[in-house]
């Protein structure tokens, strides 16, 4: 009886170490990535993988099946056609994005994400030509009557954690020593519940946003004034990266040149504006 128990105790310990190969076999076969046909290295074959931070409608948000949809999902889907993969989405904050740790760690291969570029995001991203001309914008709850900053003396204003638009209202406050509560929101969403709910007395984000939200939401909100800030947002890719970042300036030119552009940009934003 002992014989026969040894026996199936080195038969079981036999069946272990195969299960422990077998795993081992399976992480070697893990998908670590590849480099495509035109010479983009990608860190999963097959996809081209996408940092985003939801929602950010019309730019990027889920529609009712569950899909990301937007501005920005359809031109990246434009990049991925031209090295021949599909394109995959990851929602992450965005402070991983415009720090450059979701793209320096191989979470993504580029970032999507309605991004303003700046000199200082420049210094850890590499960005792609600008594809969209951005402007701030105070939106206030309907029958409110805020026009101006100075208005808003004494009161709650909120923004988006991260933003320029954060920045450039702290910048504001600060300039015209405006006794204004500066409220951070962590994402557009909470942004948007807080101005609906009066926690806040206006909110400021980027007008095609604004605009979005009112067309979901009629009669609740209304911009109240822009501040032309002479943004322009950009994709981004990991410094260094110039062979992805050479196929998205591709893909944004021949969209421009072809119309694509401009079909992709009356869906999701509206009317172009004159040249």
């Amino acid at each position: 009886m002992k014989m026969l128990g040894h026996a199936r105790q080195t038969a079981a310990l036999a069946a272990a170490a195969m299960l422990v190969i077998g795993g081992a076999a399976g992480c070697a076969k893990e998908d670590t990535g590849g480099t495509t046909k035109s010479g983009v290295t990608l860190i999963k074959a097959g996809a081209l993988t996408t940092c985003t931070h939801l929602p950010y409608a019309p730019f990027q948000s889920k529609d009712q099946s569950g899909k990301v949809v937007g501005f920005d999902v359809a031109l990246i889907d434009l990049v991925a056609a031209k090295i021949g993969v599909k394109q995959e989405i990851v929602d992450t904050p965005f402070e991983g994005i415009k720090s450059g740790a979701d793209l320096n760690s191989g979470k993504c291969d580029v970032a999507a994400a309605g991004m303003t570029i700046t000199d200082e995001r420049k210094k850890v991203l590499d960005f792609s030509d600008p594809y969209f001309d951005a402007t701030q914008a105070l939106a206030v709850q309907t029958g409110k009557e805020v026009k101006t900053l100075d208005e808003l003396v004494g009161k709650r204003l909120g923004v988006q954690g991260g933003t320029t638009g954060e920045e450039y209202i702290n910048a504001q406050v600060k300039e015209k020593s405006l006794k204004i509560e500066v409220v951070s929101y962590r994402d557009l969403a909470a942004l948007q519940q807080a101005l609906a709910t009066n926690q806040i007395e206006a909110a400021v984000n980027d007008l095609p946003v604004w605009n979005e939200y009112i067309k979901a939401n009629p009669g609740k909100v209304v911009v109240a004034t822009g501040f032309d800030t002479g943004e322009q947002y950009g994709f981004a890719v990991k410094k260094g990266n110039a062979e992805l970042l050479k196929v998205v300036n591709e893909a944004i030119a021949a969209a421009r040149a072809d119309g694509t552009y401009d079909k992709i940009y009356a869906e999701w934003i509206g009317e172009k504006p004159a040249a």
